[in-house]
C-alpha cells in the first residue's frame, strides 16, 4: 500500500480552517517518514462565511446583521525532509501557524476588526532507533504582530457605564455624609441650647463649668458637621460632575462616527519572535501500513510592544507591553491498512487555548476588560479512509468535529466547535505528486454575552477551504 495517502489526507490538515482557536497552518509531520529525501509545497485558499445577528429593542441594539465578520485567507507553506544518514533525517518546515482577520462591516459593531500574522520556522531532528520506533524533536521560531481597532461605541458604552456606576456610588456617600452633617448639625444645636439653658440656672461652680463643657462639645459638634456638610458638597458636585461626563461619554457613543468617533480604540503590535520546543515519538509497522505518532509542541508566550491610543482619552495614549501566552499542543496522529489498498487514517489534537487572551494594559485600565480571549481548551478529532485507486491515483475523505463549549463567544472569533467533511486526491507522476482537496466546515452556534437580551446571536455559519500541495522526491 502506498503511503502516499497520508501525506495526500494531510494537506487538508495544513488548510487547519476548521482548526480550534487561532489555529491557520499545521507542521505536517508525515513529511518525516517520506521515503528518501522530499520537499513540499502546500497552498490553501479559505473562505469563512460568518456573521452575527443583533437582539432588537435594546440599548445600543435595534436588530439586523453584523455582516460578514470573517475575512477570507490565504495560506503557504513548506515541508523538506532530508536523510542525513541509515539513522538520522532532517526535517524543515515554513508557514503562517497563527492568523485572524475579523472586520465587522455593518450595525453597532461596524468598525470592530482585528489581524493577527504570524511566520514560522521549524527544524526537526528525526532519529530512527529501532525498525519500528523513531524519536523526533527540534525547535520551532514564531514571528507574530496584531493589530486591533475597538470602534467608538464598543468603548464609549462600557466607559459611560463604568463612570455612571462610579458616579452613583459617589453620590450616595455624598448624601450619607450629607446626613451625617445634618445629624451632627441638628444635635450641636441642641447641645447648644442645653449649655444655655444650664448656664442661665446655673447656681454653682461645677455646675457652670458642665454648662461651659456642654457649650464646648456642641461648637465642636457643629464644626464637624460644617466640615463633613462641606466634605459632602464636594462630593455631591465630584459626582453630577463623574455623571454629567458619563452622559457625554454615551452620548458620542451613539452619536459620533463608529469608527473615528473620540473613544475609537486602536493597538498596534511590533512583531515579536519567540521560541518553542518539539518532541515526538513514533511506532511504525510499514507491512501493514501502520503508524501511530505522538506530538508535543510546547507553548511559549509573546510580549509584544504594544502601541495604545484613544483620542478622548490622553491616558489611554500609551505604549505598553502585551503579553499572550500561546497553547501547549498534544497531538496523536494514526493510519492503518485495514484491507488490500485501503487505509483509515486520523488525529486526535488537543490544545490549551484557555492559556489565550489579549488584555492590553491601557485597555484593561479604561474598561475593565480584555480584548478577547479563548475560556476553554480546544480538542480536534479527525477521521478519514483512503483507497489507491489506480497505481497512480489515490482518493481519501475525512470527517473532522471540535465539540462546542457552550463559553461567551469572543466577538473576534464567534464560533463554537464545528463539523467538517473533506474529500481529495493525489496522483505520482515520476518524482512529483500532486494532492488537492476540498473541505466544508460548519460552526457551532453561540452568544457574545452571557445576557441572552443582550447578546449578538451567531448562527448557522460555515466556511470552504480548498487546498494543493506538490511534492518531489530527490
Amino acid at each position: 500500500m502506498k503511503l502516499s495517502l497520508t501525506t495526500g489526507a494531510a494537506l487538508l490538515l495544513t488548510t487547519a480552517a476548521s482548526a480550534g482557536g487561532i489555529d491557520r497552518t499545521l507542521n505536517n509531520y508525515a513529511v518525516l517518514f517520506e521515503d528518501g529525501n522530499y520537499t513540499e509545497l502546500s497552498f490553501a485558499f479559505v473562505r469563512p462565511d460568518v456573521s452575527g445577528d443583533y437582539p432588537v429593542n435594546r440599548p445600543a441594539f435595534d436588530g439586523g446583521s453584523t455582516g460578514t465578520m470573517s475575512e477570507d485567507f490565504n495560506t503557504a507553506a513548506f515541508s523538506l525532509k532530508y536523510a542525513l544518514n541509515d539513522k538520522f533525517d532532517l526535517g524543515m518546515f515554513v508557514n503562517q501557524p497563527f492568523g485572524a482577520n475579523a472586520s465587522y462591516p455593518d450595525g453597532p459593531y461596524q468598525g470592530l476588526s482585528a489581524e493577527w500574522d504570524s511566520n514560522q520556522i521549524a527544524l526537526v531532528l528525526k532519529y530512527q532507533a529501532t525498525p519500528n520506533v523513531s524519536v523526533y524533536g527540534g525547535l520551532r521560531s514564531i514571528e507574530s504582530r496584531a493589530n486591533i481597532v475597538i470602534p467608538n461605541r464598543l468603548v464609549a458604552l462600557p466607559l459611560a457605564s463604568v463612570l455612571g456606576a462610579r458616579a452613583t456610588a459617589q453620590g450616595e456617600a455624598a448624601a450619607a455624609l450629607g446626613d451625617k452633617a445634618r445629624s451632627l448639625g441638628e444635635l450641636a444645636t441642641q447641645q447648644g441650647a442645653e449649655a444655655l439653658v444650664l448656664g442661665a440656672t446655673a447656681t454653682t461652680i461645677e455646675e457652670g463649668e458642665a454648662a461651659a463643657a456642654l457649650g464646648a462639645t456642641a461648637i465642636a459638634n457643629g464644626e464637624e458637621a460644617t466640615r463633613l456638610g462641606a466634605e459632602a458638597t464636594a462630593q455631591g458636585d465630584a459626582a453630577r460632575a463623574l455623571g454629567a461626563q458619563a452622559t457625554a461619554i454615551a452620548d458620542s457613543a451613539f452619536n459620533d462616527s463608529p469608527t473615528d468617533g473620540p473613544y475609537t480604540y486602536t493597538a498596534n503590535t511590533e512583531k515579536d519572535r519567540a521560541t518553542s520546543y518539539i518532541l515526538g515519538v513514533a511506532y511504525e509497522r510499514p507491512e501493514i501500513a501502520l503508524r501511530v505518532a505522538l506530538t508535543y509542541e510546547s507553548g511559549y508566550t509573546h510580549k509584544f510592544v504594544t502601541s495604545e491610543n484613544i483620542d478622548a482619552l490622553p491616558a489611554a495614549q500609551i505604549n505598553t507591553v502585551t503579553e499572550v501566552d500561546m497553547p501547549d499542543v498534544f497531538t496523536l496522529d494514526f493510519q492503518s491498512g485495514v484491507a488490500a489498498d485501503t487505509l483509515v487514517f486520523g488525529s486526535i489534537r488537543h490544545a490549551t487555548w484557555s492559556d489565550w487572551e489579549v488584555r492590553p494594559a491601557g485597555y484593561q485600565a479604561v474598561t475593565g476588560l480584555r480584548v478577547t480571549g479563548i475560556d476553554s481548551d480546544v480538542t480536534t478529532y479527525r477521521l478519514g479512509v483512503g483507497r489507491q485507486i489506480t497505481e497512480d491515483f489515490s482518493a481519501f475523505a475525512r470527517v473532522t468535529y471540535e465539540k462546542g463549549n457552550g463559553d461567551v463567544l469572543s466577538r473576534l472569533a464567534p464560533t463554537d466547535g464545528s463539523t467538517a467533511f473533506g474529500v481529495g486526491g493525489t496522483y505520482n507522476y515520476d518524482a512529483f505528486k500532486i494532492t488537492g482537496g476540498v473541505e466544508y466546515i460548519t460552526f457551532g452556534d453561540g452568544l457574545d454575552n452571557e445576557n441572552e437580551a443582550l447578546a449578538v446571536s451567531f448562527n448557522d455559519n460555515d466556511a470552504l477551504a480548498v487546498g494543493l500541495s506538490v511534492g518531489y522526491r530527490f
